[in-house]
């Protein structure tokens, strides 16, 4: 009988629903901190969208060169360590034989078992050290592309987040009425976004729309009584 060809379905854009995670929620909660401080100051929505318009571009800016250093920091760190390691299994052979023994025993192989398998990973220097950086630093190679990929991705997702507490301002004139609609509008775009978060990464939607709603929420509360108690 014919058989269906097994498929696996893994997830495995992890690194850029971080980088939009970070991204959004802070652009969910800073601008949002902002503009509902101001609006106990004033009472025209101009000032508030000047002003929070001019965080969203600063904000965005920082968070973007937040990630490319993040992301170049782990380029760089990671290079160093095969570097190091390189030298290691060259000037001390045995001793990193050894370490792979261990490490493979760790995972239930026999003496002899994980001998065998060390011997062979001395005998092609280049799948040693792959072997080093995963199983004994826990390192995955990261992708040099993904520093300018993250800085965007975070950057980017700042602003669309940053724009859905400014919104009502810039269509309503009365800064109160705009503030109890940004209200509404910055919890709904929360638990919408932890939803469809959930989605993409496997979870509980539900669970994860509330969790986001909470978490989201309590730093927006947190940073608008901060703000209220500046202005």
């Amino acid at each position: 009988m014919p058989q269906t060809a097994h498929i696996e379905r893994h997830f495995t854009s992890g690194e850029v629903v971080r980088d939009v995670v970070i991204g959004m929620s802070d652009g969910l909660t800073v601008p949002f901190a902002l503009a509902a401080g101001l609006s106990g100051a004033v009472d025209s929505t101009s000032l508030i969208v000047v002003a929070g318009l001019a965080e969203i571009a600063a904000g965005s800016i920082a968070m973007g060169l937040g990630g490319y250093l993040a992301a170049k920091s782990d380029v760089e760190h990671y290079e160093r360590e095969r570097i190091r390691e390189h030298i290691e299994i060259g000037q001390r052979p045995a001793e990193e034989v050894a370490e792979v023994v261990a490490v493979l025993e760790e995972y239930g192989l026999s003496h002899v078992e994980s001998s065998t398998v060390a011997d062979a990973l001395s005998k092609r220097p280049e799948a040693w050290v792959d072997f080093m950086m995963r199983f004994e630093l826990g390192l995955e190679r990261p992708n040099p592309s993904r520093v300018f990929t993250s800085a965007f991705t975070i950057g980017g997702s700042y602003i669309v987040g940053g724009l859905i507490p400014l919104a009502p301002y810039i269509v309503m004139s009365h800064a109160k009425a705009a503030f109890g609609v940004s209200i509404a509008v910055t919890v709904f775009a929360l638990a919408l976004f932890g939803f469809i978060k959930a989605r993409f990464t496997g979870a509980s939607p539900v669970r994860s729309a509330i969790r986001t709603t909470l978490i989201g929420g309590i730093a927006a509360g947190a940073a608008f009584l901060i703000a209220r108690a500046i202005s």
